[in-house]
């Protein structure tokens, strides 16, 4: 139960958790009504908590933000999860929104404590690097134009994730070398480099959670997922296509949709 908040308002951001977890299953919203809209970013994360305790167990979390900016995170559901070349098992597709990430498996616990994660000690708890596709969905109809805290209530509009085989060398790499391309069914949508417009400074997310987020995530715990933000923004596919992405050296990941 979030602090600080009267009884009213947990009713008011439950009532606007539902009205989006219906309208992923249902109906896309234009917006949410403008008495349930969160109004701070503390409401915008309860109505998020609300949605993924909807969703089963949570196995990930993703995290972005542009440069200069307090990153933004969101739980990503193990409902979501897809195999690399699979089909996205989320019954509910209607955005079909492809975005290519750079993942971490977490491979040791890293509980809440007093004193801050040292950037030695997060790298060392992570225990591979991977290409990914986080793909989106949303109670909304659109997501462009969305204002800031209707997002970050509707899971930040994750649908679902996949990631592919193990990248060796990233322990050292600069990022700042790594291209991307995505296509949809073999034609390249987009190709870009060192695009992420959080930087390629991958592990700052990566303390941002463990340390200032530890409050949202309770510690980051071995078998995670973290993604850390699109390096593309989002290429929308169509229902029976495929998408892959393409790291110049990070490898490779597709999914394909119903």
């Amino acid at each position: 139960m979030a602090p600080g908040f009267s009884k009213e308002v947990q009713a008011r951001l439950e009532s606007a958790a539902e009205r989006l977890l219906a309208a992923r299953r249902g109906q896309a919203l234009a917006e949410l009504p403008e008495n349930l809209k969160p109004g701070t970013l503390e409401e915008a994360y309860f109505i998020q908590d609300r949605m993924a305790a909807a969703q089963g167990k949570i196995c990930g979390w993703k995290v972005g933000g542009p440069i200069g900016t307090t990153p933004l995170c969101g739980p990503m559901p193990q409902a979501g999860f897809t195999a690399d070349g699979g089909v996205l098992t989320n019954p509910n597709q209607r955005l079909r929104g492809v975005e290519a990430e750079i993942a971490f498996l977490v491979g040791k616990d890293l509980p809440q404590r007093a004193a801050p994660y040292t950037r030695e000690e997060v790298t060392d708890a992570m225990a591979s690097c991977h290409p990914a596709i986080e793909e989106l969905e949303a109670a909304y109809a659109s997501i462009d134009g969305l204002d800031r805290f209707s997002m970050v209530a509707d899971l930040i509009s994750n649908g679902g994730f996949v990631v592919g085989p193990a990248f060796a060398g990233w322990r050292g790499f600069d990022f700042a070398e790594e291209s991307v391309k995505v296509s949809i069914n073999g034609a390249v949508r987009v190709e870009a480099k060192a695009s992420n417009p959080g930087g390629t400074d991958l592990t700052r997310f990566l303390l941002w959670l463990a340390n200032d987020a530890a409050w949202r995530t309770g510690g980051l715990k071995k078998g995670q997922w973290i993604t850390t933000g699109s390096w593309m923004g989002k290429v929308l596919a169509g229902a029976g296509s495929t998408a892959k992405v393409e790291f110049q050296h990070a490898g490779s990941v597709s999914i394909r949709f119903n």
